[in-house]
């Protein structure tokens, strides 16, 4: 298994390479993580309630 390796690099140029990534993406693709981001906020959301709730 190879050692995980973190990426430190300048603000500016870890945007830009994002921004590539995402350009590089299907229509598709790019709804896909749209819809995962909005399922992970939602669950993020109702977790928060239910700890809430329970304490």
């Amino acid at each position: 298994m190879k050692k995980s390796k973190l990426n430190f690099m300048p603000p500016e140029l870890a945007e830009a390479k994002r921004i590539a990534e995402i350009q590089s993406l299907s229509y598709v693709e790019r709804l896909e993580r749209l819809f995962a981001l909005m399922e992970l906020t939602r669950l993020l959301q109702t977790s928060k309630s239910n700890t809430s709730a329970e304490a």
